[in-house]
């Protein structure tokens, strides 16, 4: 696969997905009078943009990964004294337009928007999924039982049906991978109908080196079963705008509660490290997944977008829940932070984020076999 092909994919969901943060933040700091100046996507050098009849910038830089929105006056203010010095340099009618003098409950929701934006982006990309290619709804019976694979061992059957995974009901074949391997738990709970009865299980799964349905090479949990159609026919539906967003909302909500669960296996030392991946994996994954069609590119955007709100927050500085933390300091204590608190903080927020980039590349630069 040469770069071409999995850079322009990348380029265009990164975009997707940056503009629509992006606007999240827009739509509520005009919607609440905050003057904006700038709306990039991308940093540095500017290569094309237009100002709208409200004075805003929209421009595309030189940089894709990532962009902002720049409110009129940006500035922080870490006293009231320094809000009044702010205030002091504009005129009362531009005064409305600044960022920092609004309630602190806009500012939050102007943050904040931003993360929302990504989730609801991909609770819109899944119902379309839904309504026009279908769900699909095949019920999993085991077909084989491995001798001495964890399965063989707590006793589960050839034709015993899988019904749940950790209390997920499983509705669809397709399901049972993604429950095990999205589990950061030793073992799994699971159950099955067996003659009409619900039968449960602990298990714990073995953890072998295997590829992906892209070829990549991952860790997977496996139980030493062999899986098959309940009644050997695949049963994919298109449903209706309703039922299409309740599975959207509810795919959603299980991705952004895996993710968690990843997070927390790792601040507790038990996860896999190897699994993070930085922009390298995501353009290599992202090229990959093109190659499928618009179903299944639109489908990895959908799940970048979740990653994307949902690390944006993290209370971290820097990011939006790192401003919405300092928003809840102000609200308890009824006054912004010292300066030297909130640059403590940011010194911090900027030694975890350089960190962390450095240990995805470290593992995107090991995935594509330069280290």
């Amino acid at each position: 696969m040469n770069t071409i092909t999995f850079i322009l994919p990348f380029l265009a969901l990164i975009t997707l997905v940056v503009f629509i943060h992006e606007y999240g933040h827009y739509y509520f700091a005009k919607k609440f009078g905050v003057g904006i100046t700038d709306f990039s996507i991308g940093f540095g050098k500017e290569l094309f943009g237009f100002n709208d009849k409200s004075g805003t910038r929209w421009k595309f830089c030189l940089i894709p990964l990532g962009g902002y929105v720049k409110f009129f006056g940006d500035r922080n203010v870490f006293s009231q004294s320094e809000q009044q010095d702010l205030l002091n340099q504009y005129s009362p009618e531009d005064q409305k337009k600044l960022f920092v003098v609004k309630p602190i409950y806009q500012r939050a929701l102007i943050v904040a928007a931003g993360p929302f934006a990504n989730f609801l982006l991909a609770i819109v990309i899944f119902t379309f999924i839904y309504m026009f290619a279908g769900k699909d709804f095949t019920p999993a019976k085991i077909d084989e039982v491995q001798e001495n694979s964890p399965a063989a061992i707590i006793g589960l059957q050839k034709n015993d049906v899988i019904y749940s995974i950790n209390n997920n009901k499983v509705k669809s074949i397709m399901d049972i991978s993604a429950y095990i391997n999205t589990s950061s738990a030793e073992e799994i709970t699971l159950s099955v109908l067996r003659n009409d009865k619900e039968i449960f299980f602990n298990v714990k799964p073995d953890v072998i080196n295997d590829k992906d349905s892209l070829g990549n090479a991952i860790k997977k949990k496996v139980l030493g079963i062999k899986l098959v159609p309940l009644y050997n026919e695949f049963n994919k539906e298109k449903l209706g705008p309703a039922k299409a967003l309740y599975y959207a909302v509810k795919e959603t909500w299980f991705v952004t509660a895996s993710s968690l669960d990843f997070i927390l296996s790792l601040l507790k030392g038990s996860g896999d490290t190897s699994q993070l991946g930085g922009p390298i994996k995501i353009a290599k994954i992202t090229g990959q997944v093109a190659q499928y069609g618009i179903i299944a590119f639109l489908s990895i955007t959908a799940y970048i977008s979740i990653s994307l709100g949902l690390i944006n927050l993290f209370p971290i500085p820097m990011l939006d829940g790192g401003h919405l933390m300092f928003y809840a300091f102000e609200k308890i204590l009824g006054r912004p932070l010292k300066q030297k608190t909130q640059e403590g903080f940011f010194r911090i927020g900027l030694f975890m984020l350089f960190s962390l980039m450095f240990f995805t590349t470290f593992n995107d630069l090991k995935d594509i076999g330069l280290f």
